[in-house]
């Protein structure tokens, strides 16, 4: 059973950063893409930010490029999130995933939420202006 935990949330002011990050266990960390998602109160989770399973490769959505950096470290099976220039928007519950696919080649990495099949639980990120 693959188990993913986020942990790195808080509450921070505009123009503030934080660094999530999300230790993953149950199976070959290196060999899947991993993203990250987040959904706002009243919103439907949306995709942020991904990086494939090497992490030569990273993808963002259009809001937090520029500000956002994913990156990933296979030896300690762990996939951060580091957010900068955070503004109010960017307030949400942010969720890591695992791809389903093993080795997916980066240039067929999507952001559609059926292309990962284990998420963690969610940190929560609040962004006061």
């Amino acid at each position: 059973q693959v188990q993913l935990v986020e942990s790195g949330g808080g509450s921070v002011q505009a123009g503030g950063s934080l660094r999530l990050s999300c230790a993953a266990s149950g199976r070959t960390f290196s060999s899947y893409s991993m993203g990250w998602f987040r959904q706002a109160p009243g919103k439907e989770r949306e995709f942020v930010a991904a990086i494939s399973w090497s992490g030569d490769s990273t993808f963002y959505t259009d809001s937090v490029k520029g500000r956002f950096t994913i990156s990933r470290d296979n030896v300690k099976g762990t996939v951060y999130l580091q957010m900068n220039s955070l503004k109010p928007e960017d307030t949400a519950v942010y969720y890591c995933a695992a791809d389903r696919q093993k080795y997916r080649a980066p240039s067929t990495i999507r952001s559609r939420q059926n292309e990962y099949d284990y998420w963690g639980q969610g940190t929560q990120v609040t962004v006061s202006s």
